[in-house]
C-alpha cells in the first residue's frame, strides 16, 4: 500500500492554511513556489480537496484558497480520502473459489463483512483500524505537533512568507 505523494502536499498546504486571517485566501501560485511543485500539480489536488469540502476556493484577482471549516475537524483521513478517493486497499478476488472444495458452491462473496473469507475479514479490519487512527489526527494536530518539532525561526518565516499575500 503507498499512497501519493499529493496526500503530503495536501497535508503540507492545508497546514499553510490554518494561520491565514478571516476571509482571507493562499493562491496556488504561492503555494506551489513554496512547495517547489507545478501549479497544475497542486490545483489538481485542491481541486480534490474543494470538491470533499475541504478547502473553498476564492475566484478573482486576489482569490485562491481557505479552509472550509475547522482545522479540527479536517483529519487526515478526510485529505487521503479526498485525494487518493474512497477505495479499499485491499480487494479480495475470491481465490478459495478456485480450489476443491469450493468450485462447484454458488455461495461466496468476499465483499462483505459476513463473508467466510478469514483473510478479506482481516484485512476489513485492518483498513478500518488504519482510518481510525487517521481519523483521530486533525489539521489542528498537525500544526501543534509542528509548532512542537520544527525550529521555531522556520515556522515563523513560513508564516511571514504566506502573510506577504494579505498586506
Amino acid at each position: 500500500m503507498q499512497y501519493s505523494i499529493g496526500v503530503e502536499y495536501g497535508l503540507h498546504c492545508l497546514v499553510y492554511l490554518i494561520d491565514i486571517p478571516p476571509d482571507s485566501t493562499i493562491g496556488i501560485k504561492e503555494l506551489s513556489y513554496f512547495q517547489g511543485v507545478s501549479e497544475t500539480y497542486l490545483s489538481k489536488i485542491f481541486g480534490k480537496l474543494s470538491k470533499a469540502g475541504i478547502v473553498r476556493s476564492v475566484p478573482g484577482v486576489k482569490g485562491g484558497y481557505r479552509l472550509a471549516k475547522s482545522p479540527d475537524e479536517i483529519s487526515f483521513w478526510d485529505v487521503v480520502e479526498a485525494v487518493e478517493g474512497p477505495q479499499p486497499i485491499f480487494h479480495c478476488k475470491n481465490i478459495k473459489d478456485n480450489s476443491l472444495l469450493y468450485r462447484d458452491k454458488e455461495e461466496t462473496d468476499c465483499s462483505s463483512r459476513s463473508s467466510s473469507c478469514t483473510i478479506n475479514l482481516v484485512m476489513l479490519q485492518a483498513e478500518e483500524t488504519m482510518r481510525d487512527y487517521l481519523r483521530g489526527k486533525t489539521l489542528s494536530w498537525l500544526n501543534d505537533e509542528l509548532d512542537r518539532v520544527l525550529p521555531n525561526q522556520s515556522r515563523t518565516e513560513t508564516r511571514s512568507y504566506f502573510a506577504k499575500s494579505f498586506t
